[in-house]
């Protein structure tokens, strides 16, 4: 096996490693993936409520509770098939509890 000295890094204090941030103290979530999830617009189709889903899901580790409060974003989706997209007050103070 040989390394590339290009793409590695040794004695650093922390450093990003598959979208997370690893530090001294252990895996902690990259605060770009958080302040995009932060900063997200009310989603205005189906696709948009597809991406804020893989957001809540790549940082799931770490939100609390993250499948009991943002359950109501994957019903969202699955209304949307039957009853076309629907964005409720409900849904925006989820997205703003972030």
């Amino acid at each position: 096996m040989r390394l590339n000295s290009a793409k590695c890094t040794f004695g650093v204090a922390s450093g990003k490693f598959l979208g997370f941030v690893i530090t001294y103290r252990g895996i902690e979530a990259n605060p770009e993936k958080v302040n995009a999830l932060r900063d997200m617009v009310p989603p205005k189709n189906i696709k948009e409520v597809q991406k804020i889903n893989g957001r809540i899901a790549a940082l799931s580790r770490f939100l609390a509770h993250s499948g009991d409060k943002y359950m109501l974003f994957f019903m969202v989706l699955k209304g949307a098939r039957n009853s076309g997209f629907q964005w409720t007050d409900k849904c925006q103070e989820a997205i703003e509890q972030l």
